[in-house]
């Protein structure tokens, strides 16, 4: 399986979890670009906070 990436609207690609920055919701925690603080839809933070640089 393929490494999952994102591109945040910023231009960051968000590749594994140091990339992100997790934000506790009231039920379920909210994923963010760690560097313009836009938010990583859901699916895409759950794929990619599983992934470990090489």
């Amino acid at each position: 399986m393929s490494p999952t990436t994102y591109t945040c609207q910023c231009g960051a690609t968000i590749e594994y979890k140091q990339d992100l920055r997790k934000e506790q919701g009231e039920v379920y925690p909210t994923w963010k670009c760690r560097e313009c603080l836009s938010e990583v839809p859901s699916i895409r933070a759950e794929q990619i906070k599983h992934q470990h640089p090489s």
